[in-house]
């Protein structure tokens, strides 16, 4: 249920229902907008929405919310959620690209990449010490040598940096370098760790899993917003269907669906989403057209010797001229960078 109250009611107004939500057992969350406070419930008893909420000071209204996800929901804050990593912001009207290796192989790999994204304008650093492979002798990740390595990066290009966490033992080491942590396509229900990376405060990316429907991305979302961490962004990075030309089949529909359902910034990954180096410049570009909040591509500085992912990494040079297309469709379309 959400408890919307009045234009500019008082603090005690707002505390009285809380008090009396907690009363009867519910879990509480408060969207604080421009003009009014909506406060959510969760996991009261049945009789709640018989309670009579309009005559209580300062409450305007009282919604039985439908959506089995509520905090993440639209109905529950209308205004778009800003995240921000270090001093990026994500979401809104802006539009941040994320760019880098996949993997962190070497400090010379990580910081030749780090130096030319940045400079052809890439926002936040992306690269992995944690990776996720389907087989178990394919090149694992460099673990927390290679979270070093990302810090140093950062000190060295002043950007912040996003790492995959993939197991709840870890969450604490990541976020302990780590600009902004990320649940990759596999883990997205790995609910044990979604909850874990819920309860610390470093913004999280949650990437849609690969045979995930919108609603159980959403779902997983509510996961890590129920557990404290409100700085959520989603992430699209292609599902999997019938068509074998592509790696994945991005579902660039889900973009303006997200931003109807959800107050959650939207990305997209269109490197993954392609699997091929030649995709990712029109899969970026769609997703541009269509308003997201930004891009995270694969940048490697010899793909043909990248440990991970290296068909479709994409070189510096090539990145940087899309970088140029990428600004004249966002002024197209009306978003910052």
């Amino acid at each position: 249920m959400m408890i919307v109250m009045e234009r500019f009611c008082s603090p005690e107004a707002v505390e009285a229902v809380v008090e009396r939500l907690e009363s009867r057992g519910c879990d509480i969350h408060i969207s604080d907008g421009q003009e009014r406070i909506v406060i959510g419930a969760m996991g009261a008893g049945t009789d709640l929405e018989q309670l009579p909420w309009e005559a209580m000071e300062g409450v305007e209204k009282a919604i039985p919310v439908l959506k089995p996800f509520t905090f993440v929901s639209r109905d529950f804050q209308e205004e778009d959620t800003i995240v921000r990593v270090g001093g990026v912001r994500i979401g809104g009207n802006r539009f941040t690209v994320i760019a880098g290796p996949c993997a962190v192989e070497t400090r010379d790999q990580l910081f030749r990449t780090a130096e030319q994204v940045v400079k052809a304008g890439a926002t936040v650093l992306r690269g992995d010490a944690f990776k996720p492979r389907t087989s178990p002798y394919a090149f694992q990740g460099l673990a927390e040598a290679g979270l070093e390595l990302m810090a140093a990066a950062r000190e060295e290009f002043g950007v912040p940096f996003v790492a995959e966490v993939l197991d709840p033992r870890d969450v604490a080491l990541v976020a302990s370098y780590a600009d902004m942590l990320r649940v990759g396509t596999r883990n997205m229900s790995n609910y044990s760790l979604l909850a874990e990376v819920g309860k610390q405060p470093k913004p999280v990316q949650l990437k849609r899993g690969f045979t995930a429907t919108i609603e159980d991305w959403l779902h997983a979302a509510e996961t890590i917003y129920k557990e404290g961490n409100h700085q959520i962004v989603l992430v699209e990075r292609g599902i999997r269907t019938f068509e074998t030309a592509a790696r994945n089949t991005l579902d660039i529909t889900a973009v303006p669906v997200v931003q109807r359902l959800s107050h959650l910034p939207i990305m997209v990954d269109p490197s993954h989403s392609g699997g091929h180096h030649y995709l990712v410049a029109p899969l970026a570009q769609a997703a541009v057209a269509v308003r997201s909040s930004g891009i995270m591509v694969d940048v490697h500085p010899s793909p043909d010797t990248a440990l991970v992912d290296g068909s479709q990494a994409l070189l510096p040079s090539d990145f940087a001229a899309l970088m140029d297309r990428v600004r004249k469709l966002a002024a197209a379309v009306d978003l910052e960078m």
